[in-house]
Formats: C-alpha cells, structure tokens, sequence
C-alpha cells in the first residue's frame, strides 16, 4: 500500500498511529514532524489517516475473533454522543467484563434499526454470543438482544451496573473533543472504530496476541 508513497512508510505509519491513539491534531502532527526535519501538510495526514485506518482496524478486529473466553461473555452496551457535519451521532460501544473492546458502531439514528445492527455486528466481530448483556433502560434494546443474539441471553438493565461502562466512554470522548467535531459521516465512523480498536489492542496484558 506504501511501496509508492513519498514518505517512508516507518513515518506514515507512526504519524497515522500518533492521530489515531493520542490528542493530537493534524497540525499538531505536521509541527511535530517539521522539527524533525519532515515536511508535509495536514491534508497529506488526512489521506495517510484515511488509507491506513481501515486496514489498522480490520486487521486489529480480525485477531480478536474468537479470543473472548468465559469472561468475555458478560457484554456492557452503551451509546455515547459525537457531533458529525453540526449534527449529533450514536456511537454504540460495548466492552467485556474485564473492559476489552466488544465492538464499536456509529450511527446516526438511536433506534431499532440501529441496536439490531450493532448487535450483529458484535456477533461478527467477536465470533461469540454473550451470555449476559447490561444496559441502560433504551427501550430498543430488549427486543434488539432477543432478536439478533437470542432469547437465551440474559439481559440486565441497570445504570449502576454500567458505569464501568459510562466510565471507558471517555477515551474516545476526550480523543475527539480537541477535533471539534467531524465533517462527514464517514470519517467519523472510520476514526472511531480504528481509535477503539488501537486503543483496546495498546492496553496492558492485549497487545502481547499474536
């Protein structure tokens, strides 16, 4: 994909991981860089961003397949809020009992639609059906479980019992704050779901999967 590229493809790869995992912006990047004797602008971080995420994410989503154990089998969902071209979006999350990343999906409507395609997608990515999901008390969310992940499935709505939950929000809450926002659905949906997945893949005890 870099045979090609400018740049070497050590530093593509470094900027497009530092914008991914840490509260840089683009312009932050290109100043870092600049010290270093490397010149480029923002819009070129934008398109090594845009080539380079996807397959960070797809690749970092397939090793997780299956690696979910016993543990991994108590699911807590919730959707937190990004504001997208002056609009806001759903960014459903889940993560395990222990706080490994379940999966991450952003939508622009809160509904049925959106919940049942979430949960497909969990089953997708993780290989695995949970056997207990704790929720808020969204009232999509009963009949999303039954539905799309089984009646077998114990589902617990609770706010207490999901703050562990509210509480691993604020990693891509506080990553995105410094963008002030998004300008397309698409670029937003991308840099989510590859800053959820790097993120999950850096924290201790998750990185040394081979």
């Amino acid at each position: 994909m870099l045979n090609h590229a400018q740049y070497p493809s050590d530093v593509i790869a470094l900027v497009v991981l530092w914008r991914l995992r840490y509260r840089l912006t683009l312009r932050d990047l290109v100043e870092m860089l600049l010290q270093r004797g490397i010149v480029f602008s923002h819009e070129t971080v934008r398109g090594w961003e845009a080539k380079l995420a996807p397959v960070l994410a797809d690749e970092l989503r397939r090793r997780r397949h299956g690696r979910g154990g016993t543990r991994g089998r108590r699911w807590h969902v919730d959707e937190t809020y990004l504001k997208v071209n002056g609009r806001w979006a759903y960014l459903y999350r889940a993560i395990d009992r222990d706080g490994n990343l379940v999966d991450t999906m952003l939508s622009e409507y809160r509904d049925m639609a959106a919940a049942q395609a979430f949960f497909r997608s969990t089953k997708a990515v993780t290989g695995v059906t949970p056997d207990q999901v704790t929720t808020d008390g969204h009232g999509s969310y009963p009949r999303a479980i039954r539905s799309t992940l089984g009646r077998s499935v114990e589902h617990r709505t609770s706010v207490y019992k999901n703050n562990r939950m509210e509480q691993d929000h604020r990693g891509v809450k506080g990553r995105t704050r410094c963008m002030q926002g998004f300008k397309s659905f698409a670029s937003a949906e991308r840099f989510c779901r590859s800053y959820d997945e790097l993120r999950n893949f850096l924290r201790p005890g998750v990185a040394t999967i081979t």
